[in-house]
């Protein structure tokens, strides 16, 4: 990579940076752009850069505090994210430092911050004269040290004592790629075989009928049968849904918060007869349940409305199963999601609970009698899964708790949580509620 594309790569960093950390924009909707800018060959370090500047940022922002004399003005935000991108190839990239400082340094022009440059010289090279100066043993603010807010921290250590360390650990490491291997064309072992031969090695992913992981991710174009629908890309935890809730062939299925569409498929693919309908109340990422079904080969009533106005979309006939993957904090996903960390914030949660209760209730009454709803979340947080629980079935005598005595997870309340990191999968619960008939 020559001087100018390294440093129009750093300066597309920082921008993505800056849009999460100042504007509170997602990474998703920030990154897509950046990516487009700059030539494919430099898309996977864009990519590092972005995820591990945000991952890290609270513990950047806490060194830079150190390293600089005086803050930066809130108008020179860019500036901070450039920084922040410059301390994560310092930190944790292994790129030659010299070289990457001067990369970081050229892109100060770009942001319109030419004057910027000594200063940021100056910072990490500082930074590379003090490697102590990035060691999270040496520092004693928690947020620097475990890179999360304060409030996070003390809400996971409250609601899990004796994991808390452990979840924030594996919230900053990166997530592996997990494939799910559709049955309707072949099993794992046999699409194990085919990655092999392309020399990508993977590993059966733990807990999951169809589930590998591989050992280095690849973009899904070198995934042999990815566009012939012969495999997709989820995550273990998230592939546990589809057997959960055992939905036979006829059955009546409502999935009611579908989008992106990963568990929406997998129901299909495991029967693909089905009268199944995908509800979700965003028409854009309803675009991407389309697509996946088409991909696939796959069929389903897609529905755009809110779950909470049945009257607007449903047509009077009750489900037989019903998947609630419920909106939530997402505290579950932060390694793969490191930009959550920076946007959600504690007073979200309430307003959640009260709406994933609100779904619950909803759901439950479009429920026939003998059916059986599965509430999900990506969450890590009592507040959102066994406190919603809880409420819902002291106010509901027609409905009953399964038992979830699996393999994985633990535990808790009316459900069972994977906490993130466990079989190195994300950080999800589950509750099955069986409707009296």
């Amino acid at each position: 990579m020559d001087a100018e594309a390294g440093a129009r790569l750093r300066a597309e960093a920082a921008k993505v940076v800056a849009a999460v950390a100042r504007s509170g924009a997602s990474l998703n909707t920030a990154l897509p752009a950046a990516l487009s800018a700059v030539a494919p060959t430099d898309r996977s370090l864009l990519q590092q850069l972005c995820y591990g500047s945000l991952r890290f940022g609270l513990r950047y922002r806490a060194v830079l505090a150190r390293l600089m004399p005086r803050p930066l003005k809130a108008r020179d935000g860019d500036l901070e994210a450039l920084l922040w991108v410059g301390l994560h190839q310092i930190d944790a990239l292994g790129l030659p430092p010299h070289a990457a400082v001067h990369a970081t340094v050229g892109a100060c022009p770009l942001l319109g911050k030419a004057w910027a440059r000594g200063l940021v010289n100056g910072v990490l090279r500082n930074a590379l004269r003090d490697p102590a100066l990035l060691d999270p043993d040496r520092m004693s603010d928690p947020e620097a040290r475990y890179a999360h807010p304060a409030w996070l921290i003390a809400q996971i250590r409250g609601d899990w004592p004796e994991y808390w360390d452990a979840i924030l650990a594996a919230n900053n490491r990166q997530a592996p790629m997990t494939l799910r291997v559709n049955a309707r064309h072949m099993d794992r072992a046999a699409y194990a075989e085919l990655l092999q031969a392309q020399g990508l090695s993977s590993r059966p992913a733990p807990h999951t009928e169809a589930g590998l992981m591989l050992d280095h991710p690849v973009a899904v174009d070198r995934l042999p049968g990815f566009t012939q629908g012969w495999v997709s890309v989820q995550d273990g935890a998230a592939q546990l849904a589809a057997p959960l809730l055992d939905a036979a062939p006829g059955m009546r299925v409502l999935d009611a918060c579908a989008a992106p569409g990963g568990k929406t498929a997998h129901l299909l693919e495991r029967a693909p007869e089905l009268d199944l309908v995908a509800l979700d109340v965003d028409a854009g990422r309803l675009g991407r349940v389309r697509e996946t079904l088409d991909r696939l080969g796959l069929a389903a009533e897609i529905r755009c409305a809110d779950l909470a106005q049945p009257d607007q979309w449903h047509d009077g006939r009750p489900f037989d199963r019903i998947l609630l993957d419920a909106p939530c904090s997402a505290t579950g996903v932060i390694r793969r999601h490191p930009d959550i960390k920076l946007l959600r914030r504690a007073s979200d949660i309430a307003a959640l609970a009260a709406r994933q209760a609100e779904l619950l209730e909803t759901a439950w009454d479009l429920l026939a009698p003998g059916g059986v709803l599965l509430y999900a979340t990506c969450s890590v947080l009592r507040a959102e899964n066994e406190a919603v629980l809880d409420r819902f079935l002291a106010g509901h005598a027609e409905a009953v708790a399964d038992p979830l005595d699996m393999a994985w997870g633990q535990a808790a309340g009316a459900g069972r949580q994977i906490l993130p990191g466990d079989a190195d999968a994300d950080g999800f619960f589950y509750a099955r509620l069986r409707h009296r008939s």
